[in-house]
């Protein structure tokens, strides 16, 4: 049974920065997409950034320039950096795995930028 296990969330000012690690317990055979959603209160999920290929990456525009995705296949693990954090980054964030059979979700972790 694969887990995508999430580290690194918390409380910070707004400015400051913080680190996001997501590990795959179990092995996931072909990994194509790793990556990172985002959900605010009363808000849709949407995609914060996302590694294809282990390569090629994809970031919204609201974290272009200030969050970093990066990924170790041969651990599957995945990492966000993110810096310069805003008030409006404060969300639940969810790692998320696609490979060639299905797609994994980890539990989420709270990141809250205070103003």
């Amino acid at each position: 049974q694969v887990q995508l296990v999430e580290s690194g969330g918390g409380l910070v000012q707004a400015g400051g920065s913080l680190r996001l690690s997501c590990a795959a317990s179990g092995s996931i055979f072909r990994i194509n997409v790793m990556g990172w959603y985002r959900q605010a209160p009363g808000k849709q999920r949407e995609l914060v950034a996302n590694i294809i290929s282990g390569s090629r990456t994809n970031y919204a525009d609201s974290v272009k320039g200030r969050f970093t995705i990066s990924g170790d296949n041969a651990r599957n693990t995945v990492y966000l950096q993110m810096n310069s954090l805003k008030p409006e980054d404060t969300a639940v964030y969810y790692c998320n795995v696609l490979s060639t059979v299905r797609e994994y979700w980890g539990q989420g972790t709270q990141v809250t930028v205070s103003s």
